[in-house]
């Protein structure tokens, strides 16, 4: 089974942003493409530019940023990824997350941020906080797909997880400065490559508020192989599943997970750091 992406590199923040995005979409399904994915919070400006919050910038679930992608793909017949920063009407909490479409429009996915940076032109934890759950595979699309945003794959084991719970595709939206993406390259090559799935990304297009966004769009192969790299506004390709299997079966993809044993070093990790936080804390009380 093969399944044809457009990557869609624009952002759609103006108020009327239905009618661009509807044609993008439009576009794509034109060239045959039956998922569409956009940047990283494609409906906002990069407000993580400046530490100051903007003006609504935030939703509720199902909000109009929400309604905007959903209306636009189940009137072109497309499924799509896009994301918006979601305010949790029980916290309070934002969180800048991914949402993933069906072509009806439907909702059936969606994956909440984990790493944040925090430095010049990307005060993000001044914006949203966090995600609180591990990326899991989204089904109710051509393929079996699993999400990172933009820094989480530098922590590749989200990446890993997911390929090891059986996603056939990783999709990375991201906002990063053009000048760094060969570092980019090789971890989203990499990621691939480990993860045995296709990992495709779309970067936010052209410098915002001063930050020098920008970069291609990015898609490689289990195999390691490079299916696009480029800046134009539309790139499609074509993901086989036959391939993703073949590569399961072969080095390094058939090695266990051992999850089990990584379970209780992680633990030790988080143990750590929990007794030096109380270090820490019992020094300052005794300096005080």
């Amino acid at each position: 089974m093969q399944l044809n992406v457009a990557l869609i590199r624009k952002v759609f923040p103006e108020r009327d942003a239905i009618g661009g995005l509807r044609e993008a979409l439009k576009q794509a399904h034109s060239q045959g493409a039956q998922l569409a994915v956009l940047p990283e919070i494609p409906l906002n400006d990069w407000s993580p530019a400046t530490k100051t919050q903007q003006d609504e910038e935030a939703e509720p679930p199902a909000g109009p940023r929400h309604r905007t992608m959903s209306d636009a793909a189940r009137e072109v017949g497309i499924g799509l990824i896009g994301g918006a920063i979601i305010r949790d009407p029980k916290s309070g909490r934002c969180h800048n997350t991914a949402l993933a479409f069906a072509r009806s429009g439907e909702l059936v996915g969606s994956y909440r941020k984990l790493h944040l940076p925090e430095e010049e032109g990307f005060w993000e934890t001044s914006h949203y906080d966090p995600g609180d759950k591990p990326p899991s595979v989204i089904h109710g699309l051509p393929m079996r797909l699993g999400i990172q945003v933009c820094s989480d794959v530098n922590r590749p084991e989200g990446s890993l997880l997911l390929g090891a719970l059986g996603a056939e595709v990783i999709v990375c939206p991201r906002a990063t400065e053009a000048a760094t993406f060969p570092r980019w390259k090789i971890v989203l090559t990499a990621n691939a490559l480990t993860s045995c799935t296709y990992v495709i990304s779309v970067p936010r297009p052209q410098p915002e508020f001063g930050v020098p966004l920008g970069g291609p769009s990015f898609a490689v192969a289990p195999t390691g192989d490079v299916l696009a790299e480029g800046t134009e506004p539309i790139t499609l390709v074509t993901l086989d599943r036959d391939v993703a299997d073949q590569v399961r079966r072969r080095y390094p993809g058939y090695l266990p997970v051992r999850a089990d044993l990584y379970a209780e070093g992680w633990q030790s990790v988080t143990s750590r750091r929990t007794q030096m936080r109380s270090a820490d804390s019992g020094s300052t009380a005794h300096h005080q």
